[in-house]
């Protein structure tokens, strides 16, 4: 077992936080590349041969342009908040075809404090949330099985951050997950501890994770008529 992340690079996420503009970013700009995109990296490299066991369509990929993590730069042009930098590091384990069309994606995420690993849409676009809701009251019991699942439950909450507060049009309202019909997200998400991000069992947490992520990515897929 090894080791990935260390407390310098959450060390060097606060004092991102704290400096957050360019001249201070290139000044301390290999302790980025060491503590952070490195073991990230590594990681994702470590990770793909767990993720081709559990699908063949998906990639974990460590290039620094095109491949999993993203940006570290924000993208300011209509945002209010013009600083230039993300206080975290993301990096998704995508579909094979997410140029082509919309897909579910896996997620790992390190920030002090706030780590977490995921799975699902997030923010997808009216067509897509539609056709989910749709698959979703046209398939109950595998929803049932994928996303309320005893396994999936035990470890992960779905996001309720965006809720509408009524159904949607056309759905009934007496249907069995007409929570899940009103969500904007579908995503199930844990919190990690630093320790845990820090700590020699990172891939082998990640590993289990992914695995009970699974068949919610697999439903998520079969959806929008992805291979899974």
């Amino acid at each position: 077992m090894s080791t990935y992340f260390s407390d310098r690079s959450f060390r060097f996420l606060r004092a991102l936080a704290r400096n957050n503009n360019r001249t201070w970013f290139h000044a301390h700009k290999t302790d980025f590349e060491a503590h952070v995109r490195a073991p990230f990296q590594q990681l994702l490299t470590d990770l793909q041969p767990i993720i081709a066991g559990i699908s063949p369509h998906y990639r974990s990929d460590p290039r620094t342009v095109g491949g999993s993590m993203f940006r570290i730069q924000r993208d300011t042009r209509f945002a209010n908040d013009k600083s230039p930098y993300k206080g975290w590091q993301g990096a998704r384990v995508f579909h094979e075809r997410r140029r082509q069309v919309a897909a579910p994606s896996f997620y790992i995420h390190l920030q002090p404090g706030e780590c977490f690993v995921g799975a699902g849409l997030w923010h997808p676009e009216t067509p897509t949330v539609r056709r989910v809701r749709h698959f979703i009251v046209d398939n109950p019991a595998g929803w049932k099985a994928a996303a309320h699942g005893t396994r999936l439950r035990r470890r992960f909450r779905h996001d309720d951050s965006e809720m509408l507060v009524r159904m949607p049009a056309g759905f009934p309202s007496d249907f069995e997950f007409a929570d899940d019909l009103r969500r904007k997200n579908f995503a199930a998400l844990r919190p990690l501890g630093d320790d845990a991000m820090t700590g020699p069992r990172l891939l082998a947490t990640l590993r289990s994770d992914l695995e009970t992520l699974a068949p919610f990515v697999d439903y998520l897929c079969a959806s929008l008529d992805l291979e899974f």
